[in-house]
């Protein structure tokens, strides 16, 4: 029996990269196909498997800019040839499930989320872009969409990073997927005493609106520490006052510190999961989070959405994605600190441990495929390989 495991590319290191390196870890012996890849975005523990990329690594450009070359992905995926495999296990945000296999072949996808960009977000995104770009991507993408979803007819199994996103997989496929939250890496936990500073973290782009953080932080005199780059960091820089530090991309240790002697985090994306929120609470520090999305997975709120009235809160939520909501949230979380304890925030985390995802996605693998039975490493196997 071949096996492969199939990721849309390992370009930056995130939350998508440790599925992948998860999954394959499971699956030891299975063969790793990409659309690009750059030595950065390469997991430790897959450097020296067998990777195979698309025909769009040869292409200048096309590594750093791969989202610029979305109307090349059905050929550049279908330029992937699985056949011959019998079982593959696909980490998937984009368009990687329309890679050529056998017709018998089992096909588990792990979908991150529908390419918003092609479905719930494409007016936004459209509206966004320059004359020649609006253009070029308003003809190409609804071909793009098309192949997606006929893709998607062809998968065996559905598996979601969150319910949120399972239901815009009912909507984008209408297909029915099974939820199975992302691994954290909980062995980085650590407790400090918190300091006065409230922390943003992540990349800086549009969407996260680490604007209104700034805003929110600078209107109200409280500091604020930004942890990451991006294309947003020159506007970003240029709005903040004396209140807004940024320390730019920081060392994998160094961002858990600043987790741990965080006030609080705060977080303004409409996230499909968001693994940030997860992390902070694992080092004891509560979330302030824009109340939708997977956000109201991953933080047990006080006073509105996601309140529990048997477990204590780990976060709060604002309802509005604006300066005003969020500053109002922060003011609201300081009326109320102590009522967020460390210890609470360390134990929800705990759900998400990546033990547990190992072993959620060994029994998803059994159930559509029993026979790889012999081919699957254990959970205490895989652990050791991704740390």
């Amino acid at each position: 029996m071949r096996v492969a495991v199939l990721h849309h590319w390992f370009v930056t290191r995130g939350g998508g990269e440790r599925v992948a390196e998860c999954l394959a870890a499971l699956l030891p012996t299975a063969d790793l196909f990409t659309l690009v890849s750059a030595p950065e975005g390469l997991p430790e523990s897959l450097r020296g498997r067998r990777l195979t990329n698309s025909f769009l690594q040869k292409i200048p450009g096309a590594v750093s800019n791969h989202r610029h070359f979305m109307p090349l992905y059905p050929e550049a995926t279908r330029s992937l040839d699985l056949r011959g495999y019998d079982l593959v296990v696909s980490s998937d945000s984009g368009p990687v499930k329309a890679a050529t296999l056998e017709a018998d072949a089992v096909h588990l996808c792990y979908c991150h989320s529908p390419m918003r960009y092609l479905y719930d977000g494409y007016e936004s995104y459209r509206a966004s872009m320059g004359g020649v770009t609006r253009a070029v991507f308003s003809a190409t993408a609804p071909r793009v969409r098309r192949a997606d979803i006929a893709a998607a007819k062809r998968v065996t199994k559905f598996l979601a990073n969150s319910a949120y996103v399972a239901e815009r997989i009912r909507g984008a496929y209408g297909r029915q997927a099974d939820v199975v939250h992302p691994p954290i890496d909980l062995h980085r936990a650590r407790l400090n005493p918190p300091g006065a500073a409230y922390l943003a973290a992540g990349r800086l782009v549009s969407y996260k609106k680490t604007e209104l953080m700034i805003e929110a932080c600078e209107r109200l005199g409280r500091p604020l520490r930004v942890a990451g780059t991006g294309p947003e960091e020159a506007r970003l820089r240029r709005m903040a006052g004396p209140n807004t530090t940024f320390l730019g991309s920081l060392p994998t240790e160094a961002l858990w510190d600043e987790y741990s002697r965080a006030r609080a985090l705060l977080f303004a994306a409409d996230e499909d999961f968001g693994m940030v929120p997860l992390e902070a609470q694992s080092c004891g520090r509560p979330v302030i989070a824009y109340g939708i999305g997977g956000s109201l997975e991953t933080v047990r709120g006080a006073g509105g959405e996601g309140d529990s009235d048997e477990l204590p809160p780990t976060g709060l939520f604002f309802a509005e994605q604006t300066a005003a909501s969020l500053a109002d949230a922060i003011v609201r979380f300081e009326t109320q600190e102590d009522r967020f304890y460390a210890e609470a925030a360390q134990a929800h985390a705990a759900g998400f441990a990546t033990p547990i995802f190992l072993a959620n996605m060994r029994r998803e693998i059994l159930g559509v495929m029993p026979q790889a039975e012999p081919l699957l490493a254990t959970v205490e196997e895989a652990v050791a390989t991704v740390g």
